[in-house]
C-alpha cells in the first residue's frame, strides 16, 4: 500500500469515527470515546486534511458541528448558528492563538486584548428564545443549525424564568444561551433511583443531564433537579451591547443565571493566572467542567474576527488535561466486534475517577499492550475526562511484584472457538468465522443503527434473543419478524411489538447509502457510502462495479475498490442482497435524484452561514446536478458560495483568484433544480 492510499483509508476511517462519536454524544447520550481521544483523533483528521487537501470531498466533522438532530423531537432553526470552539491544551497553544488574533486584527506585539474568562461547563448546549421578554422556545444544538425542540422542559428547571425582570430597553427578540447541568449529588440521588428500580443508571453527570432534558416526558425531566448557566447570545433584535463582560451582567439584571467564577482579563499573563487556578479549584466544585473559555470581550473585536469553519476566530477553550488515577488490572479480557476484531479490555479493581466508578478500560489491541507493557495484576494509571471508556495511561513499573501476567492474544476466538488471524501490516487480530454469534449480534447492532437502517426499538437484548433462539439468521430475517415470533421476547408488549414492525416497514425504502453502511463492508463508512451511492445510484449498478470501477471514483482509492468487490463476490453476500429484495427491501435509488448533469466537473464549496438553504440542502442540489461539494478550497475549485460571516474559505478564493457567488447567485445558477428538463441560467 502506498503512503498516499494509507493516509486515505486513515482519513476516511477518521470521519467515519468521528462521525459515529459526534452521534453517540450529541444525539444518543451515549458516548464510545474519552473526550481526550476524541481530541486526538480530530487534530489527527485536521492535519491529514491540511496536509492533503485533495482529499477533502465535503461534509467533514472538522467542519460540523454537534450532529443531525434525532426524529423524537421537534426540529428547531435557530436564528443564529450555534458554533462550537477550537481547543486549546497549553499555555503556548493560547499564545499562538492570539498571535493569530492579533495579526489579523493589524495590533502590535505587546498590545493587551481585554478577555473575559469563564468556566467550562460539562453539560447540553441550550438556546432560549425569548420574545418581548417571554420564554417562547427552547431546542438543543442539534448540527448548529438546527436543533430538538425542548420548550416543555426547559419550563420545568426552576432556575430558568418564564419571564425577563422587566428594564428600560429589554429586547424585542433574544436568543439566549447557555449549559444545562447536574450536580454531583442530583447525578448520584438520580443514579440510586434507577439501581433500585433495576434500571440503566448514567455513566457521567453529563449525560444524566442531556438524558434528563430529552425525556419525552416533561414530568420526568421535573423530577431532575437540572441547573443552568448562561454565557452568550444568538439572533437579537431591539437590543444591543458591546462586551462580553457587559452582556453577563445584563442577564443577570434580567434574573438569568450566570456562572459567579467570571473574571475579566487583560493580556495572557492574566488568563494564565486565572486557567491555572482553576486546575486546582475544579475539585471544589460540585458540577464538572473541563477547562476554562476565553472571550474576546469587545463585541467590535468579535465581529472583525469572525468564525472559520465551525469555530469563532475570537474565543477558544482551553481543556485541562484528563484525570488520572491509580488502580489494579485484574485481568484482561478480549471482546469480538462486527468485523471480527479482536479487542483487549483491562477489567480493573473499581475505582472512583472524577466522580465516576470505573472498572474498564479499552486497552485497543495487542501491539497497544505490548508497547505499554500491560500485565495481569499490574498498578496503572488510567485516565478519564469525562469519558464512558477509559484508558490505560501507563503502567506503574515499581510497583510490580513478579507475580504479573504477561497478556497474549488468544489462538483462537474466545466466543466461536475458530483459529484467528492477524494479516501482516494490521494491528488488529480477527475471528475469520462469519457465523461467529458476537459477529452476528454487533452486525445486526450496526444494520439497525441510526446511521444506517434505523429501526428504532430493536435493541441489543431482543437482537440477542433472536439471534440465540434461531428466529433470526441473518439481518434479512429482520423483515420477516411478526407479532407472534415479537411475542416470544421479554418486555415486548403488544404496542411495542406494533410500532417495532412500522420501523421495520419503514427501514425498506431507505436511501441506497443508508443500505451500503448497514451492510458492513470494510473501509466504507457514511461518506464514502454516500459517494457510491450518489456515483452508482443503483444497488444493482454497485454489486456489479469492477475494482477498476471504484478505484477511478473520487475518494475511493485501492483500498476501498478491492474491499467492495471483495464483499459483492462472495456468495453468501450475494445471496443476501438476493434475499433482501425478496423480502421487500428497496433503497431510493441515488440515480432517481439526479436531475441532470449540467455541472458535471464542477466543483463548489460552501462557506458562511446560507440564509434561505441548508448546506446540506445546497450541497445536495449540486450532487443532484452531476457537481462535486468540497469543503476546501484549491486552484481547482470552480465556485465558491459565501453565506453571511464567511471565514478563512472565502480569504483563500480570493487569493486563489477562485469565483466566488453569493447564496443568490448560487439559486439563480442551478435553478428550478426540482425540475429535470431545467437548465441552468448561467454557462458553467
Amino acid at each position: 500500500m502506498t503512503p498516499q492510499q494509507h493516509e486515505l483509508d486513515r482519513l476516511n476511517e477518521l470521519r467515519t469515527i468521528i462521525g459515529r462519536a459526534n452521534r453517540a454524544y450529541y444525539v444518543d447520550d451515549a458516548p464510545f470515546l474519552a473526550d481526550s481521544e476524541y481530541d486526538a483523533l480530530v487534530i489527527e483528521l485536521r492535519d491529514l486534511e491540511q496536509r492533503h487537501p485533495e482529499l477533502d470531498g465535503g461534509s467533514s466533522p472538522t467542519d460540523q458541528v454537534g450532529a443531525p438532530v434525532s426524529q423524537a423531537f421537534a426540529p428547531v432553526l435557530h436564528g443564529a448558528p450555534m458554533l462550537s470552539l477550537d481547543n486549546a491544551f497549553s499555555l503556548a497553544e493560547l499564545a499562538a492563538w492570539e498571535q493569530r488574533m492579533m495579526r489579523l486584527l493589524g495590533l502590535s506585539a505587546g498590545t493587551d486584548i481585554e478577555y473575559v474568562c469563564e468556566l467550562k461547563i460539562d453539560g447540553l448546549s441550550v438556546s432560549i428564545l425569548y420574545e418581548d421578554g417571554n420564554l417562547v422556545r427552547a431546542a438543543t444544538r442539534g448540527d448548529g443549525t438546527t436543533g430538538e425542540d425542548i420548550t416543555a422542559n426547559i419550563r420545568t428547571i426552576k432556575c430558568i424564568p418564564h419571564s425577563l425582570q422587566r428594564h428600560t430597553g429589554n429586547p424585542v427578540k433574544i436568543e439566549i444561551r447557555g449549559e444545562v447541568f447536574l450536580s454531583h449529588q442530583e447525578f448520584a440521588r438520580i443514579n440510586a433511583e434507577l439501581e433500585e428500580r433495576a434500571g440503566r443508571t448514567f455513566a457521567n453527570c453529563r449525560n444524566a443531564a442531556a438524558g434528563s432534558l430529552r425525556q419525552k416526558d416533561p414530568q420526568v425531566t421535573a423530577q431532575r433537579n437540572l441547573h443552568a448557566l448562561f454565557y452568550t447570545v444568538g439572533e437579537v433584535s431591539g437590543w444591543s451591547v458591546n462586551e462580553q463582560s457587559t452582556l453577563l451582567k445584563q442577564y443577570r439584571d434580567w434574573g438569568l443565571p450566570t456562572n459567579s467564577h467570571v473574571r475579566k482579563c487583560k493580556g495572557l499573563a492574566e488568563v494564565s493566572k486565572f486557567v491555572d487556578e482553576w486546575e486546582t479549584r475544579k475539585e471544589q466544585l460540585d458540577y464538572d467542567i473541563d477547562g476554562v473559555v476565553i472571550k474576546v470581550d469587545s463585541f467590535h473585536l468579535q465581529r472583525e474576527l469572525g468564525q472559520v469553519s465551525r469555530a469563532p476566530r475570537w474565543a477558544i477553550a482551553y481543556k485541562y488535561p484528563a484525570l488520572q488515577v491509580r488502580t489494579k488490572v485484574e485481568r484482561i479480557d478480549v471482546q469480538v466486534g462486527r468485523t471480527g476484531a479482536l479487542t483487549p479490555v483491562a477489567i480493573l479493581a473499581p475505582v472512583a475517577v472524577g466522580g465516576v466508578i470505573v472498572s474498564r478500560a479499552t486497552l485497543h489491541n495487542e501491539d497497544e499492550i505490548h508497547r505499554k507493557d500491560v500485565r495481569q495484576g499490574d498498578t496503572v494509571v488510567v485516565q478519564r475526562a469525562g469519558e464512558v471508556i477509559p484508558e490505560v495511561v501507563e503502567v506503574v513499573a515499581g510497583e510490580r511484584t513478579g507475580l504479573e501476567r504477561e497478556f497474549v492474544m488468544p489462538q483462537t476466538c474466545p466466543i466461536c472457538g475458530t483459529p484467528v488471524v492477524r494479516v501482516p501490516g494490521e494491528a488488529v487480530t480477527r475471528c475469520p468465522n462469519h457465523a461467529c454469534p458476537a459477529r452476528q449480534q454487533q452486525s445486526m447492532e450496526h444494520f439497525v443503527s441510526r446511521a444506517a437502517m434505523d429501526i428504532e426499538g430493536l435493541g441489543t437484548r431482543h437482537i440477542e434473543q433472536l439471534l440465540a433462539t434461531g428466529v433470526v439468521r441473518d439481518v434479512a430475517d429482520i423483515y420477516l419478524l411478526n407479532s407472534e415470533k415479537l411475542a416470544t421476547l421479554d418486555r415486548m408488549g403488544e404496542k411495542l411489538a406494533s410500532r417495532l414492525l412500522q420501523n421495520i416497514e419503514a427501514s425498506k425504502t431507505r436511501p441506497l447509502s443508508k443500505l451500503i453502511f448497514a451492510l458492513g463492508i470494510r473501509h466504507i463508512g457514511e461518506r464514502s457510502a454516500s459517494i457510491l451511492a450518489s456515483h452508482f445510484g443503483t444497488l444493482d449498478n454497485l454489486r456489479h462495479a469492477t475494482a477498476k470501477d471504484l478505484a477511478g471514483i473520487h475518494e475511493i482509492g485501492q483500498t476501498m475498490a478491492d474491499s467492495v468487490t471483495a464483499w459483492f463476490s462472495e456468495p453468501r453476500h450475494s445471496e443476501l442482497i438476493d434475499k433482501l429484495i425478496l423480502v421487500g427491501v428497496r433503497p431510493q435509488d441515488s440515480a432517481a435524484l439526479q436531475v441532470s448533469n449540467d455541472l458535471a466537473g464542477k466543483s463548489f464549496v460552501f462557506t458562511g452561514t446560507l440564509t434561505k438553504l441548508k448546506r446540506e440542502q445546497a450541497e445536495e442540489i449540486v450532487r443532484a446536478r452531476g457537481g462535486r461539494a468540497s469543503s476546501s478550497v484549491s486552484r481547482n475549485t470552480s465556485f465558491v458560495v459565501a453565506g453571511d460571516a464567511a471565514g478563512s474559505k472565502l480569504e483563500k478564493a480570493q487569493t486563489l483568484g477562485v469565483p466566488i457567488l453569493s447564496e443568490e447567485d448560487f439559486i439563480e445558477l442551478v435553478g428550478n433544480y426540482n425540475s429535470a428538463s431545467a437548465q441552468s441560467p448561467l454557462d458553467v
